[in-house]
């Protein structure tokens, strides 16, 4: 299951997590976010041990302001709390997968 991810559940979601988070920056009129989207959809399904997360920017500009995202889809892995991997555009599942495992 993915979660809505807003400035209001942010903290409790992502930043306390006791699991790896991966975040979806996305938005609406975002082709490559469509691409991404049923891909990310998956990981959710298929990786209990990690919590998944989508952060409409249009929705919530200053989550996407304070994770600097300057073009979307923009995707990231936080362990901890801390960001330990960011990547920009569409990505093939195999890419996704990777970016879990560092």
């Amino acid at each position: 299951m993915t979660l809505t991810i807003t400035k209001d559940n942010f903290e409790k979601e992502v930043l306390q997590s006791d699991k790896p988070v991966l975040l979806d920056f996305w938005a609406a009129w975002c082709g490559p976010c469509r691409m991404v989207s049923p891909i990310i959809d998956e990981i959710a399904q298929e990786m209990p041990a990690i919590k998944v997360g989508k952060v409409n920017v249009d929705d919530e500009p200053e989550l996407a302001q304070a994770f600097r995202v300057m073009s979307i889809p923009m995707l990231a892995v936080i362990k901890n709390g801390q960001v330990v991997q960011t990547t920009v555009g569409a990505r093939p599942k195999a890419d996704i997968l990777k970016m879990l495992d560092a």
